[in-house]
């Protein structure tokens, strides 16, 4: 099998590692000619075999719209394009309903994992069709993690839905790690509370609350025990916010994400140590910078 790979950032890079040890053939595009495999869109596309499957990996909004917009006018009827990255649910639908005017199908596919996808795998949300979800399960397969398939990889439904999944995903990230945040900085507070890191530490194996996030949390307490060289200014990426919009249009209560939201707004007004942590756990897991201390 041979799929183009459009974005090779952090994650799109891991991607292409990890689908070539899985014996997948993959000719990637980037902006960047030193990662680059084709000089532009137009020569990616003619690297793939017809029909094609065309994985774009880009930062979502305007460069998103821009690809599809240009891989629309070089692709061919039963070439298939998927977008891989945080893309709201309304564009996928908006894409695929204009692929679909040229007879190109089109997927959305949230991807999580971060950094350690490589290594670990990438847990995967699918939106599509039935059909198109079996011609790219290959790919999928390859990129998620070894072990049961429904434990890493699900078709959510049609075009939108593995993007409204992943969004919905990331808004329980965001309250996960203003939890743990708060908890680390209830604990630095408290004189009595000898050994920070360590008390962390014993919560990974046990405990109620062990998680990959907690794992990552220890991380990166060994790495920087007291946070001194990070900011506590945090940014939110888009999803946070679309998952309170979509709470707020649904009626669905949703105040542990709306309040962490909101944190990281706060987060940009006053010194914080729970907000140092929420920077750190982005950092960690999907390599988001951080601003050093003092900025």
């Amino acid at each position: 099998m041979h799929i183009g790979l459009v974005g090779l950032g952090k994650m799109g890079f891991n991607m292409r590692a990890r689908l070539r040890a899985g014996n997948i053939e993959v000719t990637g595009f980037d902006r960047n000619p030193e990662v680059s495999d084709a000089a532009s869109l137009a020569d990616l596309v003619k690297a793939v075999p017809a029909p094609r499957l065309i994985w774009v990996m880009v930062p979502s909004g305007d460069i998103t719209n821009s690809v599809i917009t240009e891989l629309s006018e070089l692709l061919e009827p039963g070439d298939l394009l998927v977008d891989g990255g945080n893309s709201r649910f309304t564009e996928d639908q908006k894409h695929g309903a204009m692929l679909a005017t040229k007879n190109i199908g089109f997927m959305d596919v949230g991807v999580s994992g971060g950094v350690w996808g490589l290594e670990n795998g990438y847990g995967l949300m699918a939106g599509g069709s039935a059909e198109n979800f079996e011609r790219v399960l290959p790919v999928l397969d390859t990129l998620r993690p070894e072990g049961e398939r429904a434990d890493s990889l699900v078709h959510v439904g049609d075009v939108g839905a593995g993007h409204y999944a992943k969004m919905v995903h990331n808004g329980i990230e965001y309250g996960l790690m203003q939890a743990y945040a708060e908890g680390y900085e209830l604990l630095a507070k408290k004189d009595i509370i000898e050994d920070l890191p360590g008390t962390f530490r014993a919560w990974q194996k046990g405990t109620v609350v062990r998680s990959w996030l907690l794992d990552l949390m220890v991380k990166a307490l060994d790495e920087d025990p007291g946070l001194e060289s990070i900011d506590d200014y945090v940014e939110d990426s888009g999803e946070g916010r679309w998952t309170v919009e979509e709470a707020i249009a649904n009626a669905v209560p949703a105040p542990a994400i709306t309040a962490a939201l909101f944190a990281r707004f706060s987060s940009r007004e006053d010194s914080s140590p729970a907000m140092k942590m929420v920077s750190a756990l982005r950092h960690q897991f999907g390599g988001h910078a951080t601003k050093p201390a003092g900025s």
